[in-house]
């Protein structure tokens, strides 16, 4: 299973999210949720990189299987709408897929 844990800024405003596992839906290469989560991450951070000017600090620590990404700088309007729409796409790949391959824990 696939572990999400979002974080907040003290002001209540998303700012970070972490992830552990994988979802072990299908044979490794194969698997379609940890494809469709991985494309929603990786496109949120790259999204935030290009058009704004916040700041993400990114870990990755491939043994553990974890990676996750926090804003660290000022939370623009922009950033704010890519969380939001990462976690949209989380919340729907959650639902169509179940708590047995991905659970989001905020």
């Amino acid at each position: 299973m696939i572990k999400i844990t979002v974080s907040k800024s003290a002001e209540g405003i998303y700012n970070g999210v972490s992830f552990q596992g994988h979802a072990e839906y299908a044979e490794y290469g194969q698997d379609i949720v940890c494809a469709a989560v991985s494309v929603l991450v990786i496109n949120t951070v790259n999204s935030i990189q290009q058009f704004t000017k916040d700041q993400v600090m990114i870990n990755q620590n491939e043994k553990t299987e974890m990676f996750e990404f926090k804003v660290v700088s000022f939370i623009s309007k922009e950033t704010e709408l890519l969380l939001h729409s990462l976690l949209l796409g989380l919340e729907g790949i959650a639902d169509e897929y179940g708590e047995k391959y991905i659970k989001i824990c905020n």
